[in-house]
């Protein structure tokens, strides 16, 4: 009996052993999958209070579908671009505001679906919403969308501001992603007030050192963004392990 005993509790310790094995091998695959390269931090983890809509994980964006490359709602950017919005959101508070973000390091197999989106001509189904005004084929040229985004090199935002207290966004004039002449910082297509919104985006990131873009006034880049040539290509998902992943070291830049 005591031997049987010791066969049977031989057997369900080599059992156990297997199980705490097989559990392990597992952890560290969904560790592997789940990683971003040394020098990206999630930007919640940061700025806790942020509002996250990556529009890119849902439907509603001028494509119409998730984008490749999104495979959770989730912002990433660089430490320092990181750091620079999270000193941003800090004096935002101060006036009652926080931060809503669409979007930040974005990958390059997302700028490739895109590309694929552009040169589909019969696929116009978001026009109605993002581009009325414009020629799908000419968002290339008139800047709206790149074949080489800075927004893959890990130190770009797109973002507005909500009233803390009511939980909205304050009034832009147009919204995220709407291209046309109105979304540019220098139209004159828009109110006193909505033109005053801009500016408290504009005066804060710039106080940072983000730089504007132009055409987008919900578009900011990192002044001195730590990766000027090197475009990424991980996905945006959940994260849990930080490793270095090859990129692309290109001397493109947009």
């Amino acid at each position: 009996m005591n031997k049987t005993f010791k066969k049977i509790f031989a057997f369900l310790f080599i059992i156990l052993f297997l199980l705490v094995e097989v559990n392990a091998v597992i952890n560290l695959a969904s560790d592997q999958e789940n990683v971003i390269p040394e020098g990206f931090v999630y930007v919640d983890e940061l700025i806790p209070d942020a509002i996250l809509e990556v529009r890119y994980y849902s439907t509603d964006n001028f494509v119409g579908s998730r984008v490749d490359g999104y495979l959770a709602p989730k912002v990433i950017l660089t430490i320092e671009a990181t750091k620079a919005l999270a000193a941003v959101a800090d004096e935002l508070r101060q006036q009652g505001l926080a931060l809503k973000i669409f979007d930040g390091y974005r990958p390059q197999q997302a700028v490739n679906h895109f590309i694929r989106w552009v040169a589909d001509v019969e696929d116009e189904k978001m026009k109605y919403k993002y581009y009325p005004e414009v020629d799908k084929k000419e968002l290339f040229s008139l800047g709206y969308i790149a074949k080489k985004s800075g927004h893959s090199r890990g130190s770009t935002v797109d973002l507005t501001l909500i009233d803390i207290n009511t939980g909205e966004e304050l009034d832009m004039g147009s919204g995220f992603d709407y291209f046309g002449e109105i979304s540019h910082h220098n139209t004159n297509m828009i109110n006193e007030q909505q033109m005053q919104n801009r500016a408290i985006l504009r005066e804060v990131m710039e106080k940072y050192g983000f730089v504007a873009y132009s055409g987008e006034w919900w578009h900011y880049t990192l002044k001195n963004e730590p990766y000027p040539d090197t475009y990424y290509d991980f996905p945006v998902q959940g994260n849990k392990g930080v490793k270095s992943l090859q990129a692309d070291h290109s001397n493109q830049m947009y």
